[in-house]
């Protein structure tokens, strides 16, 4: 029935997407990864030395990893096989490698580009292995996602990673120009308008595409559309943040490092691209609490308050009001004076307690409920600070094969001044209670 198709030339004659119709024919014309496909670009560079190897594509959705794949398969004479991970199992790939090897003994290459690489899970991948080895094919794969995270170190290790980025605003600009140019119209829309359209696009050639086939379909005869009607029409392409991959990881690390930096704006805009692509609001608020902890901590001890009460208000008044709360918190946290000193004494604490077990403490300090504890020496000797010059006895309180220790350094900043000043001043009365100076 496919043959009957095409003989009537029925397929090549049906309305085709304008992203499909405007596929780059030759790798210059692929726009926005000259670092790969530019005169000295990474793949260029492959071409040019005749030796391909097996390759994984990691970059974000229509950046051109798919026409690229095509084009090499072009470049270098290969059959050009596409398989998805999402529908194919280990029988298909069976199918395909038996293929490979059977045009492999006539001469002819297998190029198999695997679109969604990650999806396969461990088995499906090492069947690759064997494969990639023997040259029965070259390996294209193609992922949204950190090779590093979702593929095995055995495939990485014979496949080369090359980064495809994110369309920037030049290159959707100049995909734009070709669809007109192809179209022979051009796109009804004002010089603000076109400027949202590309923003849209959020740096996806094809959502850009598309885009503008939907404005063509969309406009009146002889209409220029404006920025706000434009919004109207397209409504508002969600955002690319996959809330369970690395989108979520990257996002929140960089909320945290400019919350960490003292960067308030940098901050702030960071919150909103996870609050805008639909981010857990408690997710947040948890780490704006582990922030004031880590970052802050006693350097401005009323940090970690404003954060828990920016968790309880968004509790309180849900979205979208409490959100403001956790911007004000986040405003907050980034002014705030820095200090890892509890964090980092925290961490040394609990390195110590790991290592040196568990080691008794003081008898002195020891509650002594019975006659038995009380002849074993349990609280003898104990001194009740409150009953002491200044509240401070002074005391000995360490176990005594480990000696007295210092985890907590207090910095010069915000309110821990004061606390390196206290600990100063028990030091000193410490070393005169006990006769030192």
């Amino acid at each position: 029935m496919s043959d009957l198709f095409a003989s009537a030339r029925l397929e090549t004659e049906a309305p085709r997407p304008l992203a499909d119709r405007l596929r780059p024919q030759v790798l210059a014309e692929v726009v926005g990864q000259e670092h790969l496909t530019g005169p000295d670009g990474a793949l260029t560079r492959l071409l040019r030395s005749k030796s391909l190897g097996s390759l994984v594509f990691w970059g974000p959705p229509g950046t051109g990893k798919t026409t690229v794949a095509r084009l090499l398969a072009n470049e270098t004479s290969l059959h050009f096989e596409q398989i998805s991970a999402i529908f194919s199992g280990i029988p298909d790939l069976r199918k395909v490698f038996d293929a490979a090897r059977k045009r492999r003994a006539t001469g002819q290459g297998t190029l198999l580009f695997v679109d969604e690489i990650h999806r396969f899970n461990r088995a499906q991948l090492d069947a690759f292995l064997p494969v990639m080895e023997d040259g029965t094919v070259t390996l294209v794969g193609a992922t949204t996602e950190n090779p590093s995270f979702e593929l095995n170190a055995a495939l990485l290790s014979r496949a080369r990673v090359l980064l495809f980025r994110a369309l920037d605003d030049a290159a959707i600009a100049k995909l734009l120009v070709r669809a007109e140019a192809l179209s022979g119209q051009p796109l009804p829309l004002d010089e603000e308008a076109r400027s949202v359209l590309v923003r849209m696009a959020d740096g996806d050639g094809r959502a850009a595409l598309t885009l503008a086939e939907e404005v063509w379909r969309s406009a009146k005869p002889g209409e220029t559309i404006g920025a706000e009607t434009l919004q109207a029409i397209i409504q508002r392409r969600a955002p690319i943040y996959d809330k369970a991959q690395e989108g979520h990881y990257n996002l929140i690390s960089a909320l945290h490092k400019t919350v960490r930096g003292s960067d308030p704006d940098a901050a702030l805009y960071y919150l909103c691209r996870m609050l805008d692509g639909g981010e857990d609001r408690l997710f947040i608020a948890r780490r704006l609490v582990r922030m004031a902890v880590e970052d802050i901590g006693l350097a401005d001890p009323q940090a970690l308050g404003i954060a828990n009460a920016a968790k309880d208000a968004y509790d309180f008044l849900g979205s979208p009001e409490g959100e403001l709360a956790l911007a004000q918190a986040t405003i907050y946290l980034a002014l705030a004076p820095k200090s890892n000193a509890v964090y980092t004494a925290y961490k040394a604490a609990t390195r110590a307690a790991k290592e040196h077990g568990s080691l008794a403490p003081p008898r002195t300090i020891l509650n002594a409920p019975t006659k038995l504890m009380r002849r074993m020496g349990y609280g003898e000797g104990y001194r009740y600070d409150h009953d002491e010059p200044d509240a401070f006895s002074g005391q000995d309180y360490w176990p005594e094969r480990l000696g007295r220790q210092h985890f907590y350094e207090p910095t010069d900043r915000g309110m821990e001044t004061r606390y390196a000043d206290r600990i100063a001043h028990w030091e000193r009365l410490r070393r005169e209670r006990r006769g030192e100076d």
